[in-house]
């Protein structure tokens, strides 16, 4: 629950069911299984994905600047409209050059998915060498500067920023910050998630029946409507209490420190899921698409729970979906 203090300013929300046990993860088994907790008070053992993880957060941090500026503005706030139920504001853009500008003056080679902008392949020029130009190959970044758009336009203060970086064996390190309650969500792979350096573990309620869902309503994938709803359906009579709080990013955060216990939701973009996911596995949890597979990147469809939690929801959608 969150309550707001002098000036309006959002007093952030308890950190929800964290433990700084350790743990070793299962491995993977058709999706994402999480690995060991890292170390203590952040998760960074140095080197390059310390850095790579630093980065991450600096990107973030840029980006939530931005949108603290445009934030309570909502008729001054250019808006356009991209698709059906699907919007662009002037702080989008803002905060995603910001992030660019950051991410190409440390990283030229490496490629850049953006919400806005696209695909950036990387100059491929940089001046230290053919060497580490080589080692560079393969990294790619996944910047969503403002996921809750609509949230964002209407003053809901439910939206964050997600960046992820991913290499060539999948997603490296992430984090998902939520400007408004100063949470910063981050993983790096083999370390753990943390929020704000404590470390992270999925909920294991033990059954669907006492487990707290979120998803997302599907407005961009409206030809498979009926395949969600057959799901929400079942959901709501199977699982303890469903949840839609508009950012796939902050939900699946959320599913990473406990404060939900599942997510389930279909047709999203590869920088809507790619940080959120790490925080998943790294806490213990497991990711994957709707056939179980570790294919939600490419396919946008993406179930992420604990393990017990998940095979029941998979089992739900499944089903669901063959009809």
């Amino acid at each position: 629950m969150t309550r707001r203090g002098t000036g309006g300013r959002v007093i952030p929300l308890s950190a929800g069911r964290r433990s700084g046990e350790k743990r070793s993860g299962p491995g993977r088994s058709g999706g994402e299984r999480g690995g060991a907790a890292g170390s203590r008070g952040g998760g960074t053992v140095g080197g390059a994905v310390d850095f790579h993880l630093a980065s991450c957060v600096a990107a973030a941090k840029v980006a939530g600047r931005v949108l603290l500026d445009h934030w309570g503005k909502r008729g001054a706030l250019p808006i356009k409209e991209k698709g059906r139920n699907d919007f662009v504001t002037a702080a989008d853009r803002r905060a995603e050059e910001a992030v660019l500008r950051l991410l190409r003056a440390r990283f030229p080679d490496h490629a850049i998915v953006a919400e806005e902008s696209g695909e950036s392949r990387g100059s491929g020029a940089s001046a230290r060498g053919s060497r580490e130009r080589r080692g560079s190959v393969g990294y790619r970044w996944f910047v969503d500067p403002l996921d809750g758009t609509t949230n964002y336009i209407h003053g809901v203060p439910l939206f964050g920023v997600s960046i992820g970086l991913a290499d060539a064996e999948g997603m490296r390190a992430a984090a998902v910050f939520d400007p408004l309650r100063e949470e910063m969500f981050t993983a790096a792979r083999g370390q753990g998630a943390h929020l704000n350096g404590a470390p992270l573990k999925v909920a294991r309620p033990g059954k669907l029946e006492r487990a707290l869902l979120v998803t997302g309503i599907p407005f961009r994938s409206l030809d498979r409507v009926d395949a969600y709803l057959a799901s929400f359906r079942t959901f709501v009579h199977e699982a303890g209490g469903i949840r839609r709080d508009g950012s796939a990013a902050l939900d699946l955060a959320y599913v990473a420190c406990g404060r939900y216990d599942g997510f389930w939701e279909m047709g999203l973009s590869s920088w809507d899921v790619a940080a959120g996911s790490l925080l998943v596995t790294e806490a213990g949890g497991v990711v994957t698409d709707f056939t179980g597979r570790a294919g939600y990147v490419e396919s946008g469809d993406i179930i992420a729970a604990s393990p017990e939690t998940h095979s029941d929801m998979l089992r739900v959608v499944r089903a669901a979906y063959r009809k």
